[in-house]
């Protein structure tokens, strides 16, 4: 596993929750950012904060369901900060509702954020990590990543997708070290979208993101020789150990 400092990371869903935290410890790795988000204020606030506390970033603000935006958002990306060793894609739209309530637009528009998105992102940094010598490509993933709950009648097709992207691509980058893994968190965590969609139950368990981003600093430092590549890993027990 090599150094971070002066390498890029380009990260969705950074202006609160759980990309927030990774950015504020990518910053102290000394990591230079691309933070992406939809949400204009909040991510300028993040931009604001890491850039008083000394670290290069890039705030972009994208729709993550529109394929022109969200390429739009990579080229910009790409020819201000060049090739990154590291992007995590973590932004996600999760809004409960069952078939009946469910209209196309809305499917397609969480089907998008997280599964078109993680194509269209991975797509366009692909060949410059190839000509790089490797990078490392990170999914968010979650339990609806491999069974079915209630009323994510779009979440969950989006997070198996991901999941099997991600086994197609890991397959492929391996020849080229690039490292590509899905990870969930592994523990309730404390974010907007959490709040919106948990129980009270769940509510008594969350952790603060914080707590899950030694995994994302060990994976911004893979590539596929390190042999963690094709899998779904679990930011908390990452992080534990």
């Amino acid at each position: 596993m090599e150094t971070l400092t002066g390498k890029t990371a380009i990260l969705t869903g950074a202006a609160q929750g759980l990309g927030y935290a990774i950015a504020h410890v990518y910053a102290r790795e000394g990591l230079r950012l691309v933070l992406m988000d939809v949400l204009a204020d909040k991510l300028q606030q993040v931009a604001d904060e890491l850039t008083a506390s000394g670290a290069e970033c890039l705030p972009i603000v994208v729709d993550l369901s529109s394929a022109e935006d969200t390429q739009r958002a990579i080229h910009l990306a790409l020819a201000q900060f060049g090739t990154p060793r590291v992007v995590v894609h973590n932004a996600a739209l999760l809004k409960e509702r069952s078939m009946q309530e469910i209209e196309l637009a809305q499917w397609q528009r969480e089907m998008n954020i997280i599964l078109q998105a993680a194509f269209i992102l991975s797509k366009a940094v692909w060949q410059p990590m190839i000509d790089a010598g490797g990078g490392s490509l990170v999914y968010l993933s979650s339990g609806s990543g491999i069974k079915g709950f209630l009323k994510e009648v779009a979440y969950c097709p989006g997070k198996h997708g991901q999941e099997g992207l991600m086994k197609v691509l890991a397959m492929e980058g391996e020849p080229f070290n690039i490292a590509v893994n899905t990870i969930t968190p592994g523990a309730p965590i404390n974010t907007p979208m959490s709040a919106e969609n948990y129980n009270d139950d769940l509510k008594q368990k969350w952790v603060d993101p914080l707590l899950l981003t030694p995994a994302f600093v060990q994976l911004a430092k893979l590539t596929a020789q390190d042999g963690i590549t094709g899998q779904r890993l679990n930011a908390w027990e990452m992080s534990q150990a």
